[in-house]
């Protein structure tokens, strides 16, 4: 039979001295010793309650037998340790709700405890109790997969984000090993920042040199440094005070960084070479910025008055002027067809700059500066604030022009003889031919050819020969011409960019001919001239984001020279432009102008004084009117590309858009016909490495061997 019994050892205990309900077990310092085996749960756990003086409750479905047993008198704290610990094994625990000690399912145990502490782990030995854990620095999300295999199956860890913190349900004295680890693991990322002035180097240059080794590369910082691997360090630039702006991982990588830049901080050779320096460009234009930099610091340069005596910065001028000459052109909406406006190249080659303390390669674009230290460290200041990459503006327009022509005509005309012969005709002329003299003629001679609309005639018989004496003519026709053209470009920020969509069309400007016996070779001039539609637009970004624009768009067309008889004097051409400066905000839609012609015409012949009267004078005249309608609007939408992602991405999307047209313009299969492909753009891939461009072709297939 089993049996069990609590043993005093030196004082029996008081079983039946009411216990104050406290957070921890309320025990008496007479040592005991624990004799239970095989003894039934609910009678170990009345002796353990009686021993500290709180009642223990046990949920109706912790059943079952255990033995809890010790070779030496212990005192009250451990002997109950023990019993909490031969529960635990049992897969049973203890918890504390409201001052009530239960015996429940470890399983739901994480439901029933009432214990919920915030800061420092409550020494509760196998109780189960809610643990609230602040962190400062590490993200708690992180945590949780480091501290899940060190929680009992049974209970729950969660993460809360909002406030950087972690609820841990679980075993007391395990709660006090996670608190250890997650006092070591909650540290910060990185050391403070450390701002480091330069005396002698440029800031700009050593950038770039301190975080490559703070990268743990090849001999880097990283590398000596014990545990730097884990990662990068940050470096910045405050060109305003020519110093380094460091945050390392950790104290050790942050000294041996300062330890380099102080090595790497000396003044440089001396003598005439050290007073030169080379500047490589990484997006300004050399020769341009060289130009401005002159200009700026030629009051403080003693060097080099008198090479910027002579030179001046290329000013932005008319949009339809060149770089290479800053002389003033006339503006491009006074030109003829094909001006200078359409055919000026948007920007000259960049030429090498010579003269003054700061020189241009143009061919490596970098500069070449002459000057002492001080002056050279505030020169690259400028430069570094100058040579930053600048945003594109990618702008979709769209020109339409919507033309329409009306014509009426309402006319009648008769013909009569007069005296025996018939020789003597009056005739009434149509505004458009044939008129009933032409119409007679072709009907002598059997080819009758009427007018458009409809014609109305008397016919009779004049000596046998039959003709129109009257003819009523009514016609109305009507015109509508829509031309929609969406030509897109991108271009630099400032920079000019134009597009032309059209023809090349031959102009003479001069020719000679022989004359007599003259052997001199006939010749003409010739100069070909664009005509179509040209956009030119110079897009300037402002800190806001509105986008100030020129812009300059001009549409042009040959005329049909033959009906107007102008053949032998060359070609005609009509011309409608627009020429201003807008501000738009980005993504928006911008129209321009609207250059609306609305004309009115109409034509009257008649017989005098016959054609005058009230509703007979229509008998005796013709009557046509004439309306034509142009109406050319111009829209823009500018787009700011700012990135390397927004232009890729603008950039697939347009290669998809000509792919998806290229797929569904593919001929009808034929057997017939043995071409059935037409050609399509390959799928874009993406790079193999972030350097590589995407290739725009798949590669060749391996040529088979003859012998395969």
């Amino acid at each position: 039979m089993a049996t069990g019994s609590v043993l005093p050892s030196t004082a029996q205990v008081a079983a039946d001295k009411p216990a104050a309900r406290t957070s921890t077990p309320s025990m008496s310092s007479a040592p005991v010793t624990l004799n239970f085996v095989n003894a039934d749960i609910e009678a170990v756990t009345r002796a353990i309650s009686a021993m500290i003086n709180r009642q223990i409750m046990v949920d109706p479905r912790v059943k079952g037998s255990m033995t809890v047993y010790s070779e030496r008198a212990m005192p009250p704290r451990e002997a109950y340790q023990n019993y909490l610990s031969a529960l635990r094994g049992m897969g049973f625990s203890v918890v504390d709700s409201a001052g009530l000690l239960k015996v429940v399912p470890e399983a739901d145990a994480k439901l029933q405890t009432g214990v919920v502490s915030v800061g420092p782990v409550d020494q509760r030995a196998d109780l189960v109790i809610t643990q609230i854990f602040r962190l400062s620095h590490e993200n708690p999300n992180n945590l949780v997969a480091v501290l899940r295999p060190l929680i009992s199956p049974n209970n729950t860890i969660n993460a809360n984000p909002g406030n950087g913190s972690l609820v841990i349900t679980d075993y007391a004295d395990n709660l006090a090993r996670i608190a250890k680890i997650i006092a070591a693991l909650d540290q910060p990322a990185s050391t403070d920042i450390e701002v480091i002035p330069l005396k002698h180097a440029v800031a700009a240059d050593l950038a770039t040199l301190v975080q490559r080794l703070g990268e743990g590369g090849a001999g880097g910082v990283a590398a000596l440094v014990p545990g730097g691997g884990a990662g990068s360090a940050t470096v910045m630039v405050d060109t305003r005070s020519n110093a380094l702006i460091i945050r390392a991982q950790n104290p050790a990588r942050l000294a041996a960084m300062r330890a380099l830049i102080q090595r790497l901080d000396q003044p440089g050779a001396a003598g005439p070479a050290g007073s030169i320096h080379v500047v490589a460009l990484k997006n300004a234009d050399a020769a341009r910025l060289a130009t401005v930099l002159r200009a700026a610091f030629a009051a403080g340069s003693s060097g080099g008055g008198s090479g910027l005596s002579g030179s001046t910065a290329t000013g932005g001028g008319s949009l339809g002027g060149s770089p290479a000459a800053p002389t003033s052109q006339s503006s491009p909406s006074n030109t003829g067809a094909g001006s200078s406006a359409a055919t000026t190249p948007v920007a000259a080659s960049a030429q090498p700059s010579t003269g003054g303390f700061i020189q241009a390669d143009a061919a490596t674009n970098s500069l070449i500066i002459s000057a002492p230290e001080p002056l050279y460290l505030q020169i690259r200041a400028v430069i570094d604030r100058l040579d930053e990459r600048r945003a594109q503006v990618y702008i979709e327009s769209m020109i339409v022009e919507v033309s329409g022509d009306d014509t009426a005509e309402l006319g009648f005309q008769w013909l009569g003889a007069l005296g025996s012969e018939g020789r003597a005709v009056q005739n009434l002329p149509s505004t458009k031919s044939p008129g009933i003299i032409s119409i007679n003629s072709g009907l002598a001679s059997n080819n009758l050819t009427l007018g458009e609309g409809l014609n109305l005639g008397l016919l009779r018989t004049v000596n046998g020969v039959a003709s129109l004496s009257a003819i009523l003519r009514m016609l109305q026709t009507k015109g509508n011409t829509n031309v929609v053209s969406t030509p897109n470009m991108i271009t630099l920020d400032n920079e000019e960019a134009k597009i032309v969509v059209g023809e090349n069309v031959p102009f003479i400007t001069g020719q000679f001919t022989s004359t007599g016996t003259s052997t001199n070779n006939p010749f003409q001039t010739i100069e070909r001239k664009d005509v179509g539609i040209t956009l030119r637009i110079r897009p300037q970004i402002g800190e806001g984001g509105a986008i100030r624009m020129q812009i300059y768009q001009e549409q042009s067309s040959v005329k049909d020279t033959t009906a107007a008889g102008t053949s032998n004097a060359g070609p005609s051409t009509t011309k409608r432009s627009i020429e201003g400066t807008v501000t738009v905000d980005d993504g928006q839609v911008l129209a321009l102008g609207g250059l609306i012609e609305d004309n009115y015409s109409t034509t009257t012949s008649k017989v005098p004084l016959l054609g005058d009267l009230p509703w007979v004078g229509a008998l005796f005249r013709n009557e046509s009117r004439t309306r034509k309608r142009t109406n050319l609007m111009v829209f823009l939408r500018p787009v700011v590309l700012r990135d390397t992602a927004s232009t890729q991405k603008l950039s697939l999307d347009r290669y998809d858009l000509m792919r998806g047209q290229q797929k569904d313009a593919q001929p009808n299969t034929s057997v017939l016909l043995p071409i059935n492909e037409a050609p399509v753009l390959p799928p874009m891939r993406e790079p193999a490495a972030p350097s590589s461009p995407p290739p725009l072709s798949p590669a060749p297939p391996p040529t088979p061997s003859p012998g395969n």
